[in-house]
């Protein structure tokens, strides 16, 4: 077979990575890829969101499997142009892609199937919005972008003040664009978070192993919201009986909701969810594998990626057994100085290869690029340095052992991923 895999992140990578290890497949494109990915597969200078100019990629290499990675095109539709091509594609059309790229969709729907959440509201006007977080009088309130918004539409308003002023930015200031123009304003929810990625076809639903992210910037969960500065696998609380729970609760009532409103979901279906003192509740869905989650996930799966996205295409997924290892794996960040407000890009990197040439070490690119023959750093979030280990204190023991075998210029990351007990 023949892969195209959309996207350039670190979850890119991982993907990638993980379909070359399929015996199914023997060529990998990947657009736009990056510097790591480049190792795997080739890359093809596309953007991730040119629906057109990827539907011609993938008819010009006749490529049978794409798999649409981004939340971007997803929404946009593109599943829906690879089908209507003729060409196989992984991933939620736009009408089931929207459970991510509206808020206010997403929160509409747990509250018509009774999908427990926080208790909200939706506002397209300031002045109404302020009002009712008045009317309110609690604080902290989450006040979010409704459309996408790279994992930064969401602030946490300590008070009135910080909460009057997120809503003028995003309604009144354009501070997402359109993606702003409508507001979630939200209960705050408190309690652990811990994602669960799960495979569906639309009607089944298999639930992957747990894991859980970093958000923040800085070590102890301070400075600004990040896309995430390491994750581990699994969760320390994610035990059979949350799991039941979530089943029961919240993965099943999600599938059949989207059957019964006409979007049946196949794909990835990622849910954000917090243990709060009244049970498991969901703080978002994220309509794909998650980032830097997927760094951790996948390399714990057995069973063959590309067979499991075959089964999801063709309705079939109740047939497939998917088998996990039974260890741990961490993903530390190394992210470039300034993230996530503004940085320097275009710096060397060296140590890659001494840590890919440990036991049971994985580096995923994120923001790499190849100049002069050497790799650059070109994003923010730079590389994931993943370890396998044992149990958790081993792979945390072990991915920090790399990330000291690695340097660039300005290079930040945080020293306690995974040290939380909670």
């Amino acid at each position: 077979m023949k892969v195209l895999v959309v996207g350039g992140g670190g979850r890119e990578h991982t993907i990638v990575w993980k379909i070359a290890q399929s015996p199914l497949v023997d060529k990998i494109y990947c657009a736009p890829g990056n510097g790591g990915i480049a190792e795997l597969a080739e890359c093809v200078n596309v953007s991730a969101t040119d629906i057109d100019g990827m539907v011609a990629l993938a008819k010009e290499k006749a490529v049978d499997l794409v798999m649409v990675a981004p939340d971007d095109p997803l929404v946009m539709g593109m599943v829906d142009a690879m089908e209507a091509a003729g060409i196989r594609a992984f991933g939620p059309r736009s009408n089931a892609a929207i459970i991510e790229g509206s808020k206010a969709f997403s929160k509409e729907l747990m509250k018509k199937y009774n999908i427990p959440t926080a208790k909200y509201e939706v506002f397209g006007d300031s002045a109404a919005a302020i009002k009712y977080i008045k009317s309110q009088g609690k604080f902290p309130t989450v006040i979010k972008a409704d459309g996408l918004a790279l994992g930064k539409g969401v602030i946490i308003a300590k008070n009135l003040a910080e909460a009057e002023e997120a809503v003028h930015d995003m309604i009144d200031g354009g501070k997402f664009g359109k993606s702003g123009s409508r507001v979630v304003i939200e209960e705050f929810l408190t309690g652990p978070e811990v994602s669960v990625l799960a495979f569906t076809d639309g009607r089944t639903v298999k639930p992957m192993v747990s894991a859980q992210d970093h958000k923040r910037a800085y070590d102890n969960d301070e400075g600004l919201n990040t896309g995430g500065m390491g994750t581990f696998s699994p969760s320390r609380l994610y035990d059979e009986a949350k799991q039941k729970e979530c089943m029961e609760n919240i993965f099943l009532p999600t599938i059949k909701a989207m059957a019964a409103e006409d979007r049946p979901f196949k794909g990835v279906l990622y849910f954000g969810l917090m243990m709060t003192p009244d049970g498991v509740k969901v703080i978002e869905y994220n309509c794909r594998f998650g980032d830097p989650e997927t760094q951790v996930v996948l390399p714990r799966l057995k069973t063959d990626l590309v067979e499991i996205m075959q089964a999801v295409i063709d309705e079939r997924l109740d047939e497939i057994e998917i088998e996990w290892a039974d260890n741990a794996a961490v993903c530390v960040v190394m992210a470039s100085g300034g993230y996530p407000v503004s940085y320097a890009k275009g710096y060397e990197i060296t140590g890659i290869d001494d840590v890919n040439a440990m036991e049971d070490m994985i580096v995923f690119h994120a923001g790499t690029a190849v100049k002069d023959g050497k790799i650059v750093t070109s994003g923010g979030r730079v590389l994931g340095v993943t370890a396998i280990g044992s149990d958790l204190d081993d792979a945390i023991k072990r991915a920090y052992e790399g990330v000291g075998k690695i340097s660039f210029k300005d290079e930040f990351h945080r020293s306690d991923i995974g040290i939380k007990k909670y």
